[in-house]
């Protein structure tokens, strides 16, 4: 056999760029993007060999570690988990930060290749800078906090190691039911250590995302369900993007006559102006899909973990005869609620499940049902995104404005993005899909920080069209950095600030369980007496590179998008929001969950969680 002596560091990476993927028939770099942090913990062995691959696997600097794997993950989430960003920091706190990273990727299904430095396997220098001592058990280091917010964890502490973990960490983020973010330590000197690698490890290798084939018998099963339903209904998730199965769903819907409701994640998987399309399901959903689950009689959920502002935390599904049939790739997903399990690609199971359906259709009267009730959202929609004189504070807009403007104005092949606070339920509820895809809330792990990280990796990942992130004031000072990052890269994305003073929806969520507002809005927290320092958004931006403007109406909008459109690099739009108004907030019949307390002190909050409490009514109880 063949061998090359190479150190860790350099097999590592050599196989990194070894590694292909076949897309729509055409072949790929697997690993498109790599973000990197240098520290002592990986800069003198892994770091060089990034830039001697970096003809294939391009190295981008971040500004912070939890951003860059965000970046990283948002990159692999537009590429429709087919190809994979890679995150590299050094030890301690640099890993540690990215730990938050590996949470939104867990959560989300999505692939993230994290590779830190890690302490001594020889422990002759130890304590080492950044090495926490743990004086029980001298193995465990910081990098094993990765290990429950991970599908896959390793330490390599021998070069032979590589040759079984890599293959393994791969399988693990290329496999549908399983993907999911991978941690790699790389001790500081096992990094520089050489072995005589087989060549053909190295050899290029073309992968290619499987398709789970479901079981026949289990198909004629959900056949028999299917034709005895009345009312069918099928959730459509986010499984039904990464399994490019958009034409199968708009298909599948339209043969067999069933109406279509989206979770957050599987927004824009058919086009609005579908009559089958009864809009968002759920807690940040629409009153017409709200309406269309709670009359269903079977329930036909493709592709989605049914989170629980999907199901209004089990409340949303009124009828206690519907039967749930679920369509996912991953059985923990797919076994929920007593749901009956179809295991399988998203696409491949609903061909499949028509060819047995034949020319089955739902009846007509239910069809007409939900087009009625979409017709009432919609119309509810335009009256939100167009709000009359006297529902907003003077000189303020809502979300909803802001989200109607951008509706009509961003281009074909243009992605909107958003992550935490009020944004994501007021894309999710407002936005009229003209186009299939191009669409992203991380409403999994709804982490504040995601939106301007994520819209960099999104622009990594979509060159060509433009990325319009919004993002809230509060997300905005959580994690701003990639604004610079944009700009010293040359990956230009719109970013609309919408400034509402504060974490004005948890504002919102603390009156409506009965409790005073209290250090959520800016005005309500603690500070000096005398005028309350706000931060001036547009300045701020301009520091870090970008072109900005605080427009004074919302009138100004228009021109200010234009003038973003036409910019040569990032372009920051501030607008003041409407943080209290009842029409500042849009709003649906759907109950949801919130921990309230069984002992109250006064009436008003006592009266409060009594009505919060009449909607568990319609909960359904882990069946």
């Amino acid at each position: 056999m063949n061998t090359v002596r190479l150190t860790v560091a350099e097999a590592f990476a050599k196989y990194l760029a070894a590694q292909m993927i076949e897309i729509n028939g055409k072949k790929e770099q697997l690993f498109g993007a790599a973000f990197a942090i240098f520290g002592h913990g990986n800069v003198t062995c892994f770091g060089q060999q990034l830039k001697n691959i970096e003809d294939k696997i391009p190295t981008w600097r971040g500004q912070n570690e939890q951003s860059m794997a965000t970046a990283a993950i948002a990159y692999a989430k537009a590429n429709k988990r087919q190809r994979i960003g890679i995150a590299t920091s050094s030890i301690g706190p640099g890993a540690t930060n990215m730990v938050t990273a590996a949470g939104i990727a867990h959560t989300n299904r999505l692939p993230l290749l994290l590779i830190s430095g890690d302490a001594y396997v020889s422990r002759l220098p130890d304590p080492v800078l950044q090495q926490p001592e743990n004086f029980e058990d001298p193995s465990v280091t910081c990098n094993d906090t990765f290990k429950p917010l991970t599908r896959y964890w390793d330490r390599i502490v021998s070069p032979t190691q590589l040759m079984h973990t890599l293959p393994q960490a791969l399988d693990t983020m290329l496999d549908p039911a399983t993907c999911g973010p991978v941690f790699i330590g790389l001790p500081q000197d096992i990094q520089g250590v050489a072995y005589d690698y087989p060549e053909v490890f190295f050899a290029e290798k073309v992968h290619r995302i499987r398709r789970p084939e479901p079981e026949m018998v289990v198909l004629e099963e959900a056949k028999a369900i299917l034709e005895k339903a009345e009312r069918p209904l099928i959730i459509s998730g986010g499984g039904v993007h990464y399994s490019e199965a958009t034409d199968e769903l708009a298909a599948f819907a339209a043969k067999h006559n069933i109406p279509v409701v989206e979770t957050i994640a599987g927004r824009a998987t058919m086009l609005q102006d579908n009559p089958l399309n009864a809009g968002p399901i759920g807690v940040t959903g629409s009153d017409s899909a709200n309406y269309m689950a709670g009359h269903a009689d079977v329930v036909l959920a493709i592709g989605t973990r049914l989170q629980d502002f999907t199901t209004g935390s089990w409340s949303v599904f009124r009828n206690p005869d519907m039967k749930l049939i679920s369509i996912n790739v991953a059985k923990f997903d797919a076994v929920k609620h007593m749901s009956y399990p179809v295991l399988g690609d998203a696409r491949t199971c609903m061909t499949k499940l028509s060819a047995l359906l034949g020319d089955w259709r739902s009846g007509q009267e239910w069809a007409d049902t939900a087009k009625e009730q979409a017709d009432e959202w919609k119309a509810l929609v335009q009256r939100r995104t167009h709000p009359q004189e006297g529902d907003l504070l003077p000189g303020t807009s809502s979300y909803a404005e802001v989200i109607g403007k951008l509706n009509v104005s961003m281009e074909p092949g243009d992605t909107v993005l958003t992550a935490a606070g009020g944004l994501p339920a007021e894309l999710a509820m407002n936005w009229q899909n003209y186009q299939i895809g191009k669409f992203d809330i991380e409403f999994g792990f709804s982490c504040m920080g995601y939106e301007i990280a994520g819209g960099w990796g999104a622009k990594i990942a979509n060159p060509d069209h433009d990325v319009v992130v919004l993002v809230g004031d509060g997300s905005y000072m959580i994690q701003n950095s990639d604004i610079y990052s944009s700009v010293l890269t040359g990956h230009k994305m719109i970013v609309v600030v919408c400034d509402n003073g504060g974490f004005a929806v948890i504002n919102k969520l603390q009156n409506n369980t009965g409790n005073e507002s209290f250090n959520n809005l800016l005005s309500d927290c603690r500070r000096p007496a005398g005028e309350l320092a706000r931060v001036d958004f547009a300045k701020h931006a301009e520091a870090q590179g970008a072109i900005s403007e605080k427009l004074t109406s919302i009138d100004q909008f228009d021109a200010a998008f234009a003038r973003a459109k036409e910019a040569d690099r990032t372009y920051v739009i501030v607008v003041d929001i409407d943080p209290v108004s009842p029409m500042a907030w849009s709003k649906c019949d759907c109950w949801w969950e919130v921990g309230l307390p069984e002992v109250t002190r006064n009436e008003h909050t006592a009266a409060k969680v009594a009505d919060w409490e009449e909607g568990r009514a319609h909960q359904r109880r882990g069946v």
